[in-house]
């Protein structure tokens, strides 16, 4: 990744925040983009790399996404890899949620990704590069309780495994990466039914995979130029599975699973 030129949104944060650790340790030159800058330059301190490029960005404005790709390319001159990683996640039964609830869950973690893909995509092509989409086990199987979490991200996995198609005889790499749940601020700023952030995880963070340990294995997803990623066992590849050959199962799996949440708007039975 030496002198590879790597853009990733949700830089300030979990996951993104790692990724950008991860990329720079690897020599790669950063632009990352997040809504909040001061998190943003606390980290290009932290990682000392002269070649870091902060901007701020909301993903749910097609004109921040279009302003980061454009001003990567004034500072670099090219795009090797777009990550695709910002993302915000929700905590409601649908018929309890706001409808502006699933618009704005669409807007940051759908649209984000198509808006950036779109200008991204005649660079990418150009360098032969890697287009990447973080999704989540939940963009394989439906988490009640987390429906427009779900949606979102079966939805991103569609976008990009049809942009792959589309371009299979042109050189682009397209990687959907699916982290199980993953130690991160995901869950504090999750939206309840009425749109307000949750503020809380319901869930052990300390149980979790590592937000360092999911970028790693992304980076050498990238590296080897996979076009799937599932991490874990048992939430990721076993669920996958069971929802191949067994999914009336699953589904009782994944009810029963999500029910166990303290305070889970998920009925236990």
């Amino acid at each position: 990744m030496i002198g590879k030129v790597v853009i990733i949104t949700g830089a300030s944060s979990g996951i993104g925040k790692a990724l950008a650790k991860e990329f720079s340790h690897r020599g790669a030159k950063l632009s990352l983009g997040a809504r909040r800058i001061d998190q943003l330059e606390i980290l290009k301190s932290e990682l000392k790399n002269s070649e870091i490029l902060c901007i701020q960005t909301d993903v749910s404005q097609e004109s921040d996404c279009k302003k980061l790709i454009d001003m990567t390319l004034d500072s670099f001159g090219k795009i090797d890899v777009l990550i695709n990683n910002a993302g915000i996640s929700m905590r409601a039964l649908f018929k309890d949620m706001d409808l502006e609830v699933m618009h704005r869950v669409m807007d940051v973690n759908f649209y984000g990704t198509v808006y950036c893909t779109k200008y991204a995509l005649p660079h990418l092509l150009v360098s032969k590069g890697s287009l990447v989409g973080i999704i989540s086990i939940a963009g394989y199987l439906g988490l009640p309780g987390r429906t427009a979490y779900s949606a979102s991200k079966f939805a991103i996995r569609g976008f990009l495994d049809t942009i792959r198609i589309e371009h299979l005889h042109s050189g682009l790499h397209v990687l959907v990466a699916a982290p199980g749940f993953t130690a991160s601020e995901v869950r504090k700023a999750a939206l309840t039914a009425d749109g307000m952030p949750q503020g809380e995880t319901p869930r052990n963070e300390g149980a979790m995979m590592s937000a360092e340990t999911c970028a790693h294995a992304i980076a050498e997803a990238v590296k080897k130029r996979k076009r799937t990623l599932i991490l874990t066992f048992v939430e990721g590849k076993l669920s996958v599975f069971l929802g191949k050959f067994f999914p009336s199962l699953l589904d009782r799996l994944t009810y029963n699973h999500m029910a166990k949440e303290p305070d889970s708007p998920v009925k236990s039975h």
